[in-house]
């Protein structure tokens, strides 16, 4: 079984559970991909599969060398490649397969990897989530960064000095998103909570690889004797 599939991020909304309560989530195109090429241990040392996310517009300017790639499996090209891990057990997906949403059911858990948003040039304010200076006048200290080496010791910025800088376009992965529902039809998919990226960004979605915490229960304790 494949571990994910590529997607794009549709839009944030949000669903009513049982009890009327407003869930943030997010929706997801999930699929449809196709098996480009497969990874065999005996030749690469480890089980994967390449998908190559099927979109409706056309592919234009393929360099010859991913045309040749293409070729070699005997399918169109794609804009998008990711490579994914198999999961033990049973015969993974021939090149050509199609992997479609219904890879994942409700109620399962995945991480989702991304390009966070560009902010550009942040302060440390935003950046790093400084407090700042007093806000009352004449204070002249409102949104600075504060001492960064100072004059006399040590006379100089040491290395991963928190500073104002080029914020976001980050490798982001939130794990841990429930999957709250599924729509094999029109391969949708919504996962409670945000993702990183905009309107249209590429994601890569697969099953969660960290374990979910589950809280242990208390100890109810014996209520207390009652004096005679």
């Amino acid at each position: 079984m494949v571990e994910g599939l590529i997607g794009r991020k549709v839009a944030m909304t949000q669903v009513f559970d049982e009890e009327g309560s407003a869930i943030p989530c997010t929706v997801l195109q999930a699929g449809p991909c196709v098996v480009v090429q497969r990874r065999e241990k005996s030749k690469d040392g480890y089980e994967a599969v390449q998908l190559g996310l099927v979109e409706a517009v056309k592919v234009k300017g393929v360099s010859k060398a991913r045309q040749g790639h293409f070729a070699k499996a005997n399918l169109p090209p794609t804009r998008r490649l990711k490579e994914f891990r198999l999961l033990p057990g049973g015969d993974g997906p021939a090149v050509g397969d199609k992997v479609l949403v219904s890879l994942f059911k409700i109620k399962d858990h995945v991480d989702v990897i991304g390009v966070s948003k560009g902010k550009g040039f942040q302060g440390v304010m935003k950046r790093h989530h400084f407090r700042g200076g007093a806000a009352s006048h004449g204070s002249m200290f409102h949104r600075a960064p504060g001492s960064i080496g100072s004059s006399a010791f040590p006379s100089r910025t040491f290395r991963g000095m928190r500073m104002g800088g080029r914020m976001g376009g980050d490798r982001v992965t939130v794990k841990n998103l429930e999957v709250l529902r599924v729509d094999e039809e029109n391969n949708l998919l919504v996962l409670r909570g945000a993702v990183p990226g905009a309107r249209g960004a590429f994601l890569a979605v697969r099953r969660s690889r960290a374990p979910i915490r589950v809280p242990k229960p208390q100890p109810v304790k014996a209520a207390a004797k009652k004096k005679a």
